[in-house]
C-alpha cells in the first residue's frame, strides 16, 4: 500500500524541523531489491509502518523499469525474476512477449506492493543519511525519518556513466546515455556511434542500424559465448564480484566476467554485418572522434551505452568508502557494510541482478534484524 503521506509528513515547501516518522528499519529504493527485502522483514515479523518502511522516489510502482525504453520488450529484454511469494504471471497473467517491459514490471510490481500491504512512501526522495549515534536520520524532501538501521536498494539507474574523453566539451552533435534512449527513427539521417560492449549497447546498435549509420566502438574485444549460460558459470562470475566488494574494492558488472550469449537476434545482427567492432577512439573533436592513428569518423551523435554507477551519494555522510572508492562489504551474501554493520546494501555488487536481489534481500532482512535485536521468535512469527 502506497501511504498517504500528506496526512504524515510536512508539505515540501515547509520547513521539517521534526521527525516524520520513527522506525526500526528503513529500505531505500522500491525497485526488486527493495521489495525483496521489505516483503522479507515483513516475514520475519517486523510490522509495517511502525517496524519499517519503504521510500520510492519514483511517482509509480515499478522501479527503474518504468523509465525504460518502448522497445525493451518481454522477449528481448533479460529475464524478470519472480519476487518471492508471488509469481509475475500470477500477479498480471500470462502477458505476450512484445509487451514493453515499462509497462509490464511496473503492473507486476504495483501488484506485489498491494498483495503484502508493503508500507511503500512516494515520492519521497532521500537527500542524505546521517549518522546520529544509536539512529541514523534521513533526510527527504517530505521530511525525516529517524531508524536504526537502513537497507538501501537505490540501484544504478540514477548514476549514468559516461567516461571523460579529450575534446569531449568540444563535440557540436549530440551525446546521450543508454537512459536518454527511447526510439531508434530518433536518429533517422544521422551517423550514431554507439560506445559499449553491453547487452544494451548491442541491442540499440541493432535497432540503431536499421534506420541509419551506425559505428561500433569498444574498450574490450567482445567476448560472445554460445549455447545457454550454465548455472556454474554463473556462480563463478558472481563469486569473483562478490570477492572485489569483500576486499573492497569498486564493484564490476557480472556480464564484464561472463560475456555475451550469442542469442538469436545478436547472430543476426552479426549477419547483417553490424557487429564490426572498433577499439576506443583517444580524443572527441568537434565532428567526430579521432582515434590514436590520426584516422577520424565524423559523427552526428555519440550514444555512451558504458552502464551505470551505484547512486550512493546520499550516503556519503557516513563515509563508508574506502580510499579506492569502493566499500568493504561482509555478510553471508555480501551486503553487510564492515564500517557499519547497521547498515545493508542491495543490489550492489554480487547482488546487482534480479534473481540476485532476491537472495541479497533475503540475507539483508535476517542479518540486520539480528545485529538490531529484533528477531521474532519462530512461534511469534
Amino acid at each position: 500500500m502506497t501511504a498517504d503521506l500528506s496526512e504524515r509528513l510536512d508539505p515540501p515547501n515547509e520547513t521539517a524541523a521534526r521527525i516524520a516518522l520513527k522506525i526500526d528499519v528503513a529500505i531505500i529504493g522500491a525497485g526488486q531489491a527493495g521489495l525483496s527485502s521489505a516483503y522479507h522483514l515483513q516475514r520475519l515479523g517486523l510490522a509495517a509502518e511502525r517496524g519499517f518502511v519503504v521510500l520510492d522516489q519514483s511517482p509509480q510502482a515499478g522501479g527503474a523499469w518504468q523509465f525504460r525504453w518502448p522497445s525493451l520488450t518481454l522477449s528481448t529484454v533479460n529475464r524478470i525474476h519472480d519476487l518471492p511469494g508471488m509469481s509475475f504471471a500470477d500477479a498480471i497473467g500470462e502477458a505476450g512477449e512484445q509487451v514493453e517491459a515499462a509497462v509490464a514490471v511496473p503492473r507486476y510490481f504495483a501488484a506485489y506492493e498491494k498483495a503484502f500491504g508493503l508500507p511503500v512512501h512516494r515520492p519521497v526522495q532521500v537527500k542524505v543519511v546521517c549518522d546520529r549515534g544509536e539512529r541514523l536520520r534521513i533526510e527527504t524532501d517530505r521530511g525525516l525519518y529517524s531508524a536504526r538501521g537502513l537497507i538501501n536498494a537505490t540501484g544504478t539507474w540514477e548514476s549514468p556513466y559516461i567516461p571523460d574523453y579529450p575534446g569531449g566539451s568540444l563535440f557540436k552533435g549530440r551525446q546521450l546515455h543508454t537512459r536518454d534512449y527511447r526510439r531508434a527513427s530518433d536518429f533517422a539521417g544521422q551517423h550514431v556511434l554507439v560506445v559499449g560492449g553491453g547487452i544494451s549497447a548491442i541491442q540499440l546498435l541493432d535497432e540503431i542500424s536499421r534506420v541509419t549509420k551506425t559505428t561500433w566502438v569498444t574498450r574490450r574485444v567482445p567476448e560472445f559465448r554460445e549455447g545457454p549460460f550454465d548455472e556454474g558459470a554463473g556462480r563463478k562470475a558472481v563469486a569473483m564480484v562478490e570477492d572485489r566488494v569483500r576486499r573492497g574494492l569498486p564493484p564490476v558488472s557480472v556480464v564484464s566476467v561472463t560475456g555475451l550469449r550469442l542469442t538469436p537476434a545478436i547472430a543476426a545482427a552479426r549477419a547483417r554485418g553490424v557487429l564490426e567492432r572498433l577499439p576506443m577512439f583517444s580524443e572527441i573533436t568537434e565532428s567526430g572522434v579521432r582515434w590514436a592513428d590520426g584516422s577520424e569518423q565524423q559523427v552526428d551523435v555519440i550514444l555512451w551505452c558504458t552502464g551505470f554507477r551505484s547512486s550512493l551519494d546520499h550516503l556519503a555522510p557516513l563515509q563508508l568508502r574506502e580510499p579506492g572508492g569502493g566499500i568493504t562489504m561482509t555478510g553471508r551474501l555480501a551486503t553487510q557494510v564492515a564500517k557499519d554493520p547497521r547498515i545493508h546494501l542491495v543490489g550492489y555488487g554480487p547482488s546487482a541482478s534480479t534473481i540476485g536481489a532476491n537472495r541479497a534481500g533475503s540475507a539483508a532482512a535476517r542479518e540486520l534484524l539480528a545485529y538490531l535485536g529484533l528477531e521474532q521468535p519462530v512461534g511469534a512469527r
